[in-house]
């Protein structure tokens, strides 16, 4: 087959297609960089100097720029000067920056009152991309839990939110890496964690979905997983108003 025919056959086949295909071509791809970087998941984490940012900011501005050129895009324009190193800038910088830096600290507090009611945070902002498409996921999380012998502080709920989100992410797991997390670090009776957001790859491609749809995922763990009274509890408070 010439390298025109199998672009043609690649182009019209829709996503479900295309995996199948190339699943079945059994292509293999590297696991380290032309430079020797270990590469890893696009929701993975693998913290970075400043330095090392600094040169993948250098190096993703380059090949941004040829983009630019196989796409015929004059740099010359003035609104198009400047655009590989923004965009680069911004996906190392701040659309991926949970891949590249380390986890949030986290300061957690003595149970003294031996709190054992739920306790919630909802409307945490969701900011991530799809991994599949690179377009932007965005919407908002809730997370309730029952403490132990532990608690956290209220703010430390959106900077681990925003710590998992700020990568290559498909919503389910993002969910499962959240709750994974709380469990950990508190050791609670029970975690929920459940988010609500707008896909871009389907609003923006593919489907043309309308831009009111979503996607809700819920993580029940612990007695929010066993307790149906409990988690029904859970999920009315965070749908209040």
């Amino acid at each position: 087959m010439s390298p025109n025919a199998r672009f043609h056959s690649l182009v019209d086949l829709d996503d479900a297609e295309l995996e199948r295909q190339l699943l079945q071509a059994g292509n293999l791809y590297p696991t380290q960089s032309k430079e020797g970087s270990k590469l890893f998941d696009a929701n993975g984490n693998m913290p970075l100097s400043d330095e090392e940012r600094e040169h993948m900011i250098l190096a993703v501005e380059t090949k941004f720029s040829e983009i630019f050129d196989l796409m015929r895009i004059d740099r010359n324009d003035p609104n198009s000067t400047d655009t590989p190193f923004r965009l680069a800038r911004m996906w190392v910088n701040e659309l991926f920056a949970g891949r590249y830096s380390a986890a949030p600290k986290i300061t957690v507090f003595p149970n003294r009152r031996d709190v054992g009611e739920i306790v919630i945070s909802k409307g945490i902002k969701v900011m991530s991309v799809c991994s599949h498409h690179w377009q932007p996921i965005s919407g908002v999380c809730s997370i309730g839990y029952i403490p132990r012998e532990k608690v956290i502080g209220l703010s430390k709920f959106t900077r681990i939110v925003e710590w998992f989100s700020r990568r290559g992410q498909i919503q389910e797991e993002l969910g499962e890496q959240i709750a994974d997390f709380l469990v950990e670090i508190l050791d609670p009776v029970a975690v929920g964690v459940v988010i609500d957001s707008k896909h871009y790859c389907m609003i923006a491609r593919g489907v043309e979905a309308h831009d009111s749809s979503s996607m809700i995922t819920s993580v029940m763990r612990g007695e929010l997983a066993r307790n149906t009274t409990l988690r029904s509890e859970f999920l009315q408070l965070i749908s209040e108003q």
